[in-house]
């Protein structure tokens, strides 16, 4: 064996020293199919060298605590790697034949055979070792056409080809094994990060997956040409306009005597001045900008409160644009009224255009409707909100983007 494998090595060293330039591009096919073959020729016969070193105890007699402990330092691999080697020569001397026969003649390689006595091994515990011995010349034949990632793909329908009669209790039985090892993984992760964040993570079963991708999808789209936003980003606007729309259906399940709401506590005097920040009612902080957003669409409770804090008098509800003028509002706009956005109305705040604390009175003629995306935008940035000379919203963009400053209009609700 050491004769001939250094024959190989010496002759493996004379092509490599060969000027590929010279040949014609059917030789260099030719040559990469050689090369292949006697790639995975040579994977076979290191496999059968592991495995032979391993059931001998060759490592452990040498001082490893393994024999992939002893591979890793012998050939400087990866633990990974050689943890997968020896595994992969014992599985390789467990196969059938016709597997070990295919991968020593080049017609597979080592990924392939992976999948191949792994399915080999689950049509066996399924159907019996005949219609085993039938998987393994289905998936052969398929390794010929089919990459590991596809080769595995069609393996888990092998019971379709070889044991018909036996296929459709076990996509059952796989399916209730799925199932259950979903039900079983499934959690969300909350982390609160130190400055106030949350990190989410978590595995969603099938059901809920769907029920979220159908949520989310049509909100995570880009806005417009303008939208500047990260996929993740967008993802992570889409959930929050989710969760705004169950606040605002009123459903939810009370928490702790009370309806699900968010609480914002500022000073009315900061608010009215652009100056005060806010809390919410979990201890996180909010800058002023955000409390006058939030304070768009949003119930504002007037409270008296003595030198430490606490509430000796609570007024009631001061404004709230709800009820009839909602509905005006949403027969008004249609959606959110952003040039260009098709976001529809239970996806919008009700945004004063003249902000309450400046003043501003809630009614018809103030009030715009916003998707959440776009109600930030206008806090934030620069566009500027007006009702045009037949009642509809109109927005002036900065003059960056355009110095005539011309208004601009959503054409994307269709007017009747």
């Amino acid at each position: 064996m050491i004769d001939a494998l250094e024959h190989a090595e010496a002759a493996v060293a004379a092509c490599f020293d060969t000027a590929a330039w010279a040949a014609s591009e059917h030789d260099l096919v030719a040559a990469l199919d050689a090369t292949h073959r006697l790639e995975q020729r040579l994977a076979a016969v290191k496999l059968s060298l592991v495995r032979e070193l391993d059931g001998r105890g060759t490592a452990t007699a040498q001082g490893a605590s393994s024999t992939a402990v002893w591979l890793r330092d012998r050939l400087r691999l990866g633990v990974g790697a050689a943890r997968r080697l020896v595994e992969l020569a014992a599985t390789l001397d467990a196969a059938p034949a016709g597997l070990r026969d295919a991968l020593t003649g080049g017609s597979v390689d080592l990924e392939q055979v992976r999948v191949i006595a792994e399915t080999v091994e689950a049509v066996h515990a399924t159907a019996g070792a005949e219609a085993a011995d039938k998987a393994v010349g289905v998936l052969v034949d398929w390794a010929a056409q089919f990459d590991a990632v596809l080769l595995r793909r069609l393996g888990t329908r092998i019971l379709d080809h070889v044991a018909p009669e036996a296929a459709d209790a076990a996509a059952e039985a796989a399916l209730r094994a799925q199932e259950s090892r979903a039900a079983r993984d499934r959690h969300v992760t909350v982390s609160e990060q130190p400055d106030g964040r949350l990190r989410l993570s978590g595995i969603l079963d099938a059901e809920a997956a769907a029920l979220l991708r159908t949520a989310i999808d049509p909100l995570a789209t880009p806005t417009g040409p303008d939208d500047s936003r990260t996929p993740g980003q967008r993802r992570h606007d889409a959930v929050a306009d989710v969760c705004r729309l169950a606040l605002r259906t009123g459903e939810l399940p009370e928490n702790g005597g009370d309806l699900a709401q968010i609480v914002v506590t500022t000073a009315y005097d900061g608010l009215t001045r652009q100056l005060g920040s806010g809390a919410l009612d979990i201890g996180l902080q909010l800058t002023p900008e955000a409390v006058r957003r939030l304070a768009c669409d949003a119930a504002v409770l007037p409270a008296v409160l003595d030198s430490s804090g606490q509430p000796l008098d609570v007024g009631r509800q001061r404004r709230l644009i709800t009820g009839p003028l909602r509905r005006a509002l949403v027969l008004r706009d249609r959606g959110c009224a952003f040039p260009g956005c098709d976001r529809p109305p239970r996806w919008c705040d009700a945004h004063h255009i003249r902000h309450w604390s400046d003043g501003g009175d809630t009614s018809l003629s103030n009030a715009v409707l916003l998707c959440g995306h776009h109600h930030r935008h206008i806090h934030h940035g620069e566009w500027v909100v007006q009702l045009g000379v037949d009642g509809h919203p109109e927005f002036r963009p900065p003059a960056w983007l355009d110095p005539d400053q011309l208004p601009r209009r959503n054409h994307y609700h269709r007017r009747r």
